[in-house]
């Protein structure tokens, strides 16, 4: 028998997450002190772009790669491992290749037709170089997620964040001045640049790893075999990426379009808009770094679980994930609702942008269980489901921008992405029940984190109503406030010893 654990990989793929945000808070403060909301907007138009690429040509491999990895690994069919990992690089690398030359042929079509602002074309074109890079990558990083080391996708995370941001550093103060479109092309040279020297690392480490574990057993399965098992799960995977990801980019262009019908001119709306899903929304996803990254880990742990037909395990992990969930989703909500204008203080130096973070606050509980409730879904081969499942969330919401934004502004967005994540989130806990049985016990993961998260906001609130107001007390509120969440859950009676013992030294045979 071996000792492993879900938290090792996570912990190590929370750190990344963590780093990487927080270098990526840097690198955002410095783009709104440098070129504006309005800069930030125009960037943040052709983000959807980047990720609906990667949802064509890396996210279904990745994940594919990780469930097989881990299923054949356990089976100890080794040799099959890397016949799989060379199959899905040669398919991303087809498919990437006919990506990147079609964006590249047809950026001014979309920054014109699609964007509605022809500023980023450049950016677009420029884009199209890192697609490859970023597809053999991601089948590398599917293959040490599988083997669970999670070390060299996190240190990969690591170093491509780096690139990025010593990229804008470096070639702001000439690109800069030229006006937003070179600005924003100067983002995206860090972005290739992280992708290719984040795939060149990996790639090494593969190599490395395949000669010092001496993974030379002889595959059982065909190249055509391989395919096959490769397309039947990474097909549908990437279906619902790529559907996602189009529906993403339908409501992050329909925003800006709709405030301007709210009674907002291009700027204003532009503004509006950067400020949302450039300041606000990183701000809420920052505590959730550590629920993406249990996701990544619950894939291959669900699988391994699943391919030797071990429910206890399947089960215990389902029901400590809710538990880890809900505290973290919980938690933030009560740290973003008691002190939105202190954070967005602390963070940007504007208090006003917290009138904006205060309601995003409450959405944290369902955003961060969709996460994880998506890892557990994906290690159980439900990927049909999900699709299903995101296209009517999506639906709701862009039903909402479409309809209501123009009557209502900001706050009709608000309500219709709650609305569709509240849909996704209830509709996964009924598959989840349906499959293992298994539900979120309501005392620990909604009451008692509820009293702790409110206990723990009122008294910090109430020390820092009668203190002196600076940056350095804030700061020192929201690390007390983290804490004293954490000892009234514990004397709650949150953090049961069957929980801590599956989560932090659970065996596996």
């Amino acid at each position: 028998m071996s000792k492993k654990t879900i938290i090792t990989g996570t912990l190590i793929l929370t750190a990344a997450n963590l780093i990487t945000k927080f270098m990526g808070f840097f690198y955002r403060v410095f783009m709104s002190n440098a070129i504006g909301a309005e800069g930030i907007g125009l960037y943040q138009l052709i983000l959807p772009i980047y990720i609906l690429t990667w949802s064509i040509t890396s996210a279904g491999f990745t994940t594919t790669i990780s469930r097989l990895s881990a299923q054949e690994n356990v089976l100890g069919h080794t040799g099959n491992i890397g016949r799989i990992v060379k199959q899905s690089i040669l398919l991303s690398l087809f498919v990437s290749c006919i990506v990147s030359i079609c964006l590249f042929l047809l950026a001014d079509e979309i920054a014109l037709v699609i964007l509605k602002d022809g500023r980023a074309a450049l950016s677009l074109r420029l884009l199209a170089f890192a697609i490859p890079f970023m597809a053999a990558g991601s089948c590398f990083r599917g293959f040490f997620l599988g083997l669970q080391n999670a070390l060299v996708p996190a240190l990969s995370q690591v170093l491509e964040q780096i690139v990025r941001i010593l990229t804008i550093y470096l070639l702001a103060g000439i690109f800069v001045p030229m006006g937003l479109t070179y600005a924003c092309c100067a983002a995206v040279a860090g972005v290739v640049l992280g992708e290719f020297l984040s795939f060149a690392f990996v790639f090494i480490s593969y190599k490395r790893f395949k000669r010092k574990k001496k993974m030379t057993k002889k595959p059982t399965l065909s190249s055509f075999a391989a395919c096959n098992m490769i397309l039947a799960m990474a097909l549908p995977l990437s279906a619902t990426r790529i559907a996602g990801s189009l529906l993403a980019t339908t409501e992050n262009i329909l925003i800006p379009r709709q405030l301007q019908l709210y009674g907002q001119n291009a700027k204003e709306a532009l503004v509006s808009y950067g400020e949302l899903t450039g300041m606000a929304l990183p701000l809420i996803l920052l505590p959730s770094a550590c629920l993406m990254a249990a996701s990544v880990s619950l894939v291959p742990e669900v699988s391994e679980a699943c391919t030797v037909k071990q429910n206890r395990r399947l089960n215990q992990t389902i029901s400590v994930t809710f538990l880890f969930t809900f505290i973290v989703g919980i938690g933030a909500a009560a740290l973003f609702a008691v002190f939105p204008r202190e954070i967005c203080y602390i963070v940007y130096s504007r208090q006003g942008l917290g009138e904006l973070l205060f309601p995003l606050a409450f959405l944290c509980p369902f955003l961060y269980a969709q996460t994880t409730l998506h890892g557990l879904l994906n290690g159980m081969g439900e990927q049909m489901f999900l699709f299903r499942n995101n296209l009517i969330s999506s639906a709701i919401t862009i039903t909402g921008i479409w309809f209501f934004m123009p009557q209502y502004g900001i706050p009709a967005f608000l309500v219709s992405w709650a609305l569709g994540m509240v849909y996704a989130v209830t509709s996964c806990l009924h598959k989840l029940y349906l499959r293992t049985s298994v539900f979120p016990d309501l005392a620990n993961c909604f009451i008692k984190p509820l009293l702790a998260g409110a206990a723990s906001g009122l008294l910090i609130r109430y020390m820092v109503r009668i203190s002196t107001p600076s940056k350095l007390l804030f700061f020192l509120s929201l690390t007390a406030m983290g804490l004293l969440y954490l000892v009234f859950l514990f004397l709650l009676g949150c953090f049961s010893e069957e929980n801590m013992s599956t989560f932090f030294g659970k065996k596996k045979a």
